[in-house]
């Protein structure tokens, strides 16, 4: 079992796949760049023994377990902790994708899988597990824990780390400006060496990966010689 090394609060996922390359290479790297805090398990066995000691938000169950049927523990992980989620990958085309949703889990996906579409998913499963209130899915939210922003309508996008901090900082104090300056200083320790066009490059693909996933624009603007200012939407 590998652990990776993030903040307590992040989601904890437990992810089992027996190829080590995908596992280890591909999908816990990937998942750790979009917050998570990532266990990865090699076999069946092993995650079974570690969720009698550890508690985990989500169990991601590869294609690639090599001792067990995935959708069967699918159901085993269901019979023995009901409030997990539970999320199956699958091969493409496979008929695994029913049996894994008739035996419990919340959402079945194909290899290979994108990572942001899969961090997305994972964002999604936790908001259904923990819902927000009524007063707060009135508004745009910045789920620092889960590591995603969520819309008004409550479509949820993953950040990338580097676009947590800056969400975080502009949403903490909405409708005002926050300068170019202080926004570098979350990203970088070296300020005076960071190029502002890598700032202006990140705030331009998160505009465009909001709009694809909501279908509506992040309300953020841009103040000309100065900053950012996040509107604070009722």
């Amino acid at each position: 079992m590998k652990g990776t090394a993030d903040t307590a609060s992040a989601l904890r996922i437990a992810l089992l796949e027996g190829d080590s390359v995908s596992r280890e290479r591909v999908l816990r790297p990937g998942l750790a760049a979009f917050g998570f805090a990532v266990s990865t398990f090699a076999t069946a066995a092993s995650l079974r023994a570690q969720l009698q000691l550890e508690t985990f938000q989500i169990a991601l169950i590869g294609s690639q377990a090599v001792d067990g049927d995935g959708p069967r523990l699918v159901g085993e992980i269901r019979n023995g902790f009901p409030r997990m989620g539970i999320v199956l990958l699958v091969a493409r085309g496979s008929a695994e994708k029913l049996r894994g949703l008739h035996h419990g889990a919340d959402a079945c996906l194909a290899e290979p899988v994108e990572i942001e579409l899969l961090a997305a998913s994972l964002r999604s499963l936790a908001r259904r597990l923990i819902p927000a209130s009524p007063l707060e899915s009135k508004r745009w939210l910045v789920n620092e824990d889960a590591c995603c922003l969520v819309s008004p309508s409550g479509e949820v996008v993953a950040l990338t780390e580097a676009e947590r901090r800056v969400v975080v900082r502009l949403a903490a104090t909405p409708g005002q400006v926050v300068t170019r300056e202080e926004l570098i200083s979350v990203l970088t320790s070296n300020v005076y060496d960071f190029d502002t066009h890598r700032l202006d490059s990140l705030i331009y693909r998160l505009r465009r990966k909001v709009a694809r996933a909501c279908g509506q624009s992040m309300p953020l603007n841009a103040v000309h010689g100065q900053g950012y200012v996040f509107i604070d939407v009722q």
